[in-house]
């Protein structure tokens, strides 16, 4: 690795390895509350009615008697209806609803058994093709993000590669790397940094890289051994701090400085907090585009959640990347609750943030995921389910609706805000396999 500057360093053990996206995983409980629409696809017309399945199961057997609450509505939206029933067997069917609009109805239902209550839901899909988004263009958008990289491209990328030894292997070489990033609107001198961790195959060659985004939160990062398949995969944070820090100073900020990052300055569209974030990322294209590694050619992003959204993003911004897979991207169609539906995280009109920005509509239009979704050249692989309830899919479905370049969307209708392993898998080998055409 010629042409950066290299320091190696002792580096303390992470006392849990986190991969870029941060993937939860359901748990399994006491009770389990199943809820479902009853078409296999959960999928419906406009005018039809959506039906939902509801099972109460303890030890995988229907529990009689169960005494349930529901309520049945447009997601994220007051219940359209309410009430309470007992399940003689432990299962039933309630009448839904017959949807006017494009968009998602959820049925919610609860249980009480042994004096804790147990809760799921289920959600059907009602010509999710048709979802347009709420969100604006403004009209100097590309504008705006083309002076913004204009001066990013003046600073030199100034990288500093940290060999971290204990997290190298007999196959790959791991770095902790610094990069100079746009000058920090709340910083008195000097330019921000952006970190992360650079895994490399020992063995000589070049190789195509990904750019791994990261989820919501503020952790540490890693050794990647998708390096082992072949790959450079640089693993970025976005908070302008070293990723290679005890777990507790993460820990601390996320309650402490950084809590509510999400809506720094989001009143003023020059100084809010993702402006600096999304730079990072060109930035971090640069940095991949310099490595001798690299093969000049073949570059991939992905992530899930907020990294879902910064895939797009990412790719949005810079034509560099070829592929892209995002799983549950979050920041699409942020305006959704000002149009009386679901709008996407962080779910800005559900917070104070109006009131104490009453501008924030005119900023986000530069910022959400929607208006990069339009720019998109690359191959994008995407996935989420129906029963998302941090990332609602009709926010999703506004993104994806936008998008115009080669696209497949990979739904998994009972997944939450997690993945299954398959489907995490699935996208992940199509990213490589791609990757290595």
């Amino acid at each position: 690795m010629s042409a950066i500057k290299k320091t190696t360093t002792l580096s303390l053990c992470i006392l849990c390895l986190l991969s870029t996206i941060s993937f939860g995983q359901p748990q399994r409980k006491l009770i389990e509350v199943q809820v479902a629409p009853t078409k296999p696809d959960w999928t419906y017309t406009l005018g039809e009615r959506a039906d939902f399945e509801v099972r109460i199961l303890k030890n995988g057997q229907l529990v009689p008697n169960a005494e349930i609450k529901y309520g049945i509505g447009y997601e994220k939206m007051p219940a359209e209806i309410e009430g309470t029933t007992n399940l003689s067997k432990g299962n039933t069917i309630l009448k839904g609803i017959k949807a006017t609009k494009a968009g998602f109805v959820r049925c919610k239902v609860s249980v009480e058994y042994d004096g804790k209550t147990y809760q799921d839901w289920g959600t059907a899909g009602f010509e999710p093709d048709k979802i347009k988004p709420t969100v604006q263009m403004p009209s100097d958008f590309d504008q705006f993000w083309n002076d913004a990289k204009k001066e990013l491209s003046k600073l030199p990328i100034d990288a500093v590669v940290t060999l971290v030894p204990g997290q190298c292997t007999a196959d790959i070489n791991v770095y902790h790397v610094s990069l100079q990033n746009v000058k920090a609107p709340y910083a008195w001198r000097g330019n921000s940094r952006f970190y992360g961790m650079l895994s490399v195959p020992k063995k000589p060659g070049k190789y195509p890289a990904i750019l791994g985004v990261p989820g919501a939160g503020i952790r540490p990062y890693n050794r990647d051994d998708r390096a082992a398949q072949g790959m450079i995969v640089f693993k970025i944070g976005i908070h302008g701090i070293p990723v290679n820090m005890p777990a507790e100073n993460y820990q601390a900020l996320g309650v402490g400085a950084l809590s509510g990052y999400q809506v720094f300055n989001i009143g003023d569209k020059d100084k809010f907090y993702y402006k600096r974030v999304y730079l990072g990322c060109v930035r971090a294209i640069d940095f991949i585009y310099s490595l001798p590694e690299f093969d000049g050619k073949n570059l991939g992003v992905t992530g899930g959640s907020q990294g879902g959204a910064l895939s797009i993003v990412t790719a949005g911004l810079d034509n560099r990347v070829s592929y892209l897979a995002a799983y549950y991207p979050a920041l699409s169609d942020l305006t959704g609750y000002e149009n009386g539906r679901a709008g996407g995280w962080p779910h800005i009109s559900s917070s104070k943030t109006p009131q104490i920005h009453p501008d924030w509509q005119k900023t986000v239009g530069y910022y959400d995921v929607v208006n990069f979704a339009k720019k998109l050249t690359a191959i994008g692989w995407y996935s989420w389910g129906y029963n998302d309830n941090v990332c609602p899919p009709t926010s999703m479905h506004a993104a994806y609706n936008s998008i115009s370049a080669p696209k497949e969307l990979n739904k998994y209708l009972e997944a939450e805000h997690w993945t299954f392993p398959e489907q995490s898998k699935k996208g992940s080998d199509w990213l490589i396999q791609n990757l290595k055409k």
